[in-house]
C-alpha cells in the first residue's frame, strides 16, 4: 500500500512521531551542552581557586585543587592549562611539606628560672642510636639560654652514659663535610646524664647553616656512637643567639 492510500490520521500518527524523535534528540543534544557548559564553569572556578593559591605561595593547597579539576573536568580548557603547570607546583608542594616537616622538629620550651627565663631549642636524633645497654634511644640536642648560667649547648643521653669526663673531643660534621673536632665534657653530676660541648656558639652555626649535623662521641659502654639530627628546619627567630 503506497503512503498516499494510508488513512490521514495513520499519516498524522507518523508525522508526529517523526516529530517527537527528532524533538528528543533536540532536547538531548540541548541537554548535553548544557552539561558540558556547567563543567567548563566548574572547571574554571576550580582554575581560579587553583591561581589564588599559587598567587598565595600555597602550593599544596594549589596541588590538591589541582589535583581535583583534573580528575573530575580532564577534558576541560582549564585543565589543559591547569596540567602545565602542575609539574612545577607538585614539586613547590613535597619543598614546602618536607620544610614543615623539618620545622616540627624542633621545639622552643620556654620556663622560667631564676629572675629571668630560659630558653631552649631541642631536637631529637633522626634515629635511634644503640649506646650498648640492649635499649637504643634517640638522642637530644639541646640549645639552652640560661639568665644566670649563659649560653650552653649539650647532648643528653635517655640510657647508657657518656665517656667524657676528663672532656674530650668530638668529630662535628656538616651535611657531607669534613668533621670539625670540638671541645666536649660530660659533668660530673648524675641529675642527668648530658654532655656538654664547650663552643656552643660555633654549634649553632653549624645547626643553622645545616641540612643534617652529626656529632660523635664516646660512650661507657665502649667505642663511639654517632646521632644524627636533621636541623634544617631550626627558626633562628625562635631562639636568639
Amino acid at each position: 500500500m503506497s503512503r498516499a492510500r494510508l488513512p490521514a490520521a495513520v499519516v498524522l500518527g507518523l508525522a508526529i512521531a517523526a516529530g517527537a524523535g527528532c524533538n528528543r534528540e533536540e532536547r538531548l543534544a540541548e541537554q548535553a551542552a548544557a552539561q558540558a557548559a556547567a563543567a567548563e564553569r566548574a572547571a574554571e572556578e576550580g582554575a581560579a581557586a587553583f591561581d589564588a593559591a599559587v598567587a598565595d605561595k600555597n602550593w599544596q593547597l594549589a596541588k590538591a585543587q589541582g589535583d581535583v579539576l583534573l580528575a573530575k573536568y580532564p577534558t576541560s580548557a582549564a585543565a589543559a592549562r591547569v596540567g602545565e603547570r602542575m609539574p612545577e607546583v607538585t614539586a613547590k608542594a613535597e619543598a614546602q611539606r618536607e620544610e614543615a616537616r623539618l620545622a616540627g622538629l624542633w621545639s622552643y620550651p620556654r620556663q622560667a628560672a631564676g629572675a629571668g627565663e630560659q630558653r631552649s631549642a631541642v631536637i631529637w636524633s633522626k634515629e635511634e642510636v644503640d649506646l650498648g645497654d640492649g635499649a637504643p634511644s634517640r638522642v637530644q640536642l639541646v640549645f639552652r639560654d640560661h639568665p644566670e648560667w649563659g649560653r650552653s649547648s649539650y647532648l643528653v643521653l635517655q640510657s647508657g652514659d657518656f665517656d667524657c669526663y676528663r672532656k674530650c673531643r668530638v668529630p662535628v660534621t656538616v651535611d657531607d663535610g669534613a668533621a670539625s673536632r670540638m671541645s666536649a665534657y660530660r659533668p660530673d653530676t648524675d641529675e642527668a646524664i648530658a654532655m656538654f660541648i664547650e663552643d656552643d656558639a660555633a654549634l649553632w652555626r653549624m645547626a643553622r647553616e645545616a641540612g643534617t649535623l652529626a656529632i660523635e662521641f664516646p660512650v661507657e659502654a665502649g667505642g663511639t656512637r654517632t646521632a644524627t639530627f636533621e636541623t634544617g628546619g631550626l627558626d633562628p627567630g625562635r631562639m636568639p643567639w
